[in-house]
């Protein structure tokens, strides 16, 4: 692979305009963007005004974009219920992939993702962008020389994803110039996805109430819930209880010698409360999350410790301002050029589909 990758973008709704074009952009001795899809021909155009250093060629064609010469990797920021389909025509002509978050919504489509990249010269790398912060990178390393943990907290309580957006000065802009086709595709392949997760795999009633629930908390969830996983090492080994509705939602894990709490929700107030905190008998560690749309926000390490029989001392570290999707994206493009396999993999997202499935069976409240 090259030093400087050609990346084609899949997408370009709200994530693309608000971080990621700016992103590959400014990391313009790894990455030059040199292809653009969306079936929207005013988005197509808006952004390739966006690009810099060159003008992106354009199409409304995913495979045209995954089978074409001028891409080296692929960048996959479409409707989630896409992600699989699109991921797979990216491995089918070899190109290492980086999906936006949810990967995918069942079983079924994770394991032909599995298929695919068997069979590929790419991989997939999946935009978990809050487990590459640094702050988080230091805080797993913490939580690994604590000794027995005694307790965790797993918070993300923010208001309408709308506030940061509007107060970002990335002035993103919405498109209505889509085919009638291609919106009752979205909307179709979506609902299948749930269905069949809820239904075939989960062994639910597919109820109207069940299906908005899991429509919503799939997508919040996977952040928090990855996070978990890769903080706390491993996997709880059940749901002790649940609380699911709209808009909050909580539940309670069991791990192996100790309990986590895991609540989430948006609300009306503008405020962005996320943060994963780990007890042990002399230590608290704690990653604080401030909104990923509004550059320049840190996200730190709170250490809170006993000193000597009776004293204590707090520290708060930020050792870069750098913010998670520029440190995703540069552990990306390591990936790719020296051939590793990512942390946020296809088998690591598959963990996540795990937990979905235990929390929603644990509830009698949908």
């Amino acid at each position: 692979m090259p030093e400087i990758l050609r990346v084609g973008i899949i997408g370009l709704g709200e994530i693309a305009q608000v971080s990621h074009i700016t992103v590959l952009n400014n990391l313009s001795d790894h990455f030059t963007i040199t292809y653009l899809c969306d079936p929207s021909e005013a988005a197509l155009e808006h952004c390739s005004k966006k690009v810099a250093g060159n003008t992106p060629k354009t199409t409304t064609d995913a495979a045209q974009l995954c089978s074409s010469s001028d891409v080296d990797v692929v960048l996959i920021t479409s409707a989630h219920g896409f992600h699989a389909s699109q991921a797979i025509l990216a491995l089918h002509n070899d190109k290492y992939t980086l999906v936006e978050k949810p990967l995918c919504l069942c079983f079924r489509d994770i394991e032909q993702l599995e298929e695919a990249e068997k069979g590929s010269a790419g991989k997939i790398f999946v935009g978990y962008q809050r487990r590459y912060a640094q702050a988080f990178v230091d805080a797993v390393k913490e939580v690994g020389g604590l000794g027995k943990i005694q307790y965790a907290r797993v918070r993300d309580i923010i208001g309408h994803n709308s506030y940061f957006v509007d107060q970002s000065a990335t002035f993103p802009r919405k498109f209505s110039d889509y085919k009638q086709a291609d919106s009752k595709a979205m909307s179709a392949v979506l609902d299948e996805q749930i269905i069949h997760a809820l239904g075939t795999e989960y062994g639910m009633d597919v109820t109207p109430a069940i299906k908005e629930f899991f429509g919503f908390f799939s997508i919040l969830a996977t952040h928090d819930l990855s996070a978990m996983r890769e903080i706390l090492g491993g996997m709880p080994q059940k749901v002790l209880g649940s609380s699911l509705s709209l808009p909050f939602w909580t539940v309670l894990f069991q791990f192996d010698g100790f309990a986590v709490t895991y609540e989430s929700g948006v609300h009306g107030v503008p405020t962005f409360d996320a943060h994963l905190e780990v007890y042990s008998e002399d230590k608290i560690v704690r990653v604080n999350y401030d909104s990923g749309y509004i550059k320049g926000l840190p996200v730190t390490m709170t250490i809170r410790e006993r000193v000597g029989e009776s004293g204590y001392q707090e520290r708060t570290v930020r050792k870069t301002y750098e913010d998670p999707y520029t440190l995703e994206f540069l552990d990306f493009h390591d990936c790719v050029v020296n051939g590793k396999t990512p942390k946020t993999s296809v088998q690591d997202a598959k963990k996540d589909l795990d937990l979905f499935k235990m929390i929603i069976q644990s509830s009698n409240s949908l």
